[in-house]
């Protein structure tokens, strides 16, 4: 991963829905002026990402939004549509979804896991991180496809 703790946040177009669909949005508009955890998977609805990682967030929430964390955004490589209806499966409004659809934030951090023997190409690795008013203030990095540093048990504990 090519950011690093104390790094500015990449400016990126991310993708998420509105109640009039699909819109772009950038990075600073998100992360700007607030205190951001951002947890990337390689892909929505796939087996430890919905089976353990997202679950983990959502049953924590409260407890890390009280520590201060304004909100919490999963990402992944997939188009704001999936991610809405991965929202919608685990009935959640207080985390947000954004998409990087076109891959522009994993081309960016070079934060790349390549699933393409498995159908998936070339995704996200999965990771935590704190974003302070758009600087990157703590990474919790898989470096792949691994489930340990970047789970909400482990993140809580750093807050």
């Amino acid at each position: 991963m090519k950011i690093k703790e104390g790094d500015c946040f990449p400016q990126i177009n991310f993708y998420m829905m509105s109640d009039k669909g699909p819109i772009s949005i950038k990075s600073t508009e998100l992360f700007n002026n607030k205190k951001i955890l951002l947890v990337s998977v390689p892909g929505a609805f796939t087996p430890t990402c919905s089976e353990q990682h997202l679950p983990g967030y959502i049953k924590l929430k409260d407890d890390i939004l009280s520590k201060g964390i304004d909100k919490i955004y999963f990402v992944s490589v997939n188009d704001p549509f999936v991610m809405q209806e991965w929202a919608k499966t685990f009935k959640e409004n207080d985390i947000g979804f954004i998409a990087d659809s076109y891959g522009d934030l994993l081309n960016e951090i070079e934060a790349i896991i390549d699933l393409t023997v498995i159908g998936l190409g070339k995704r996200l690795s999965r990771f935590s991180m704190i974003i302070d008013n758009g600087l990157v203030s703590s990474i919790f990095d898989e470096e792949g496809g691994g489930l340990d540093k970047s789970k909400a048990e482990n993140v809580i504990k750093f807050l």
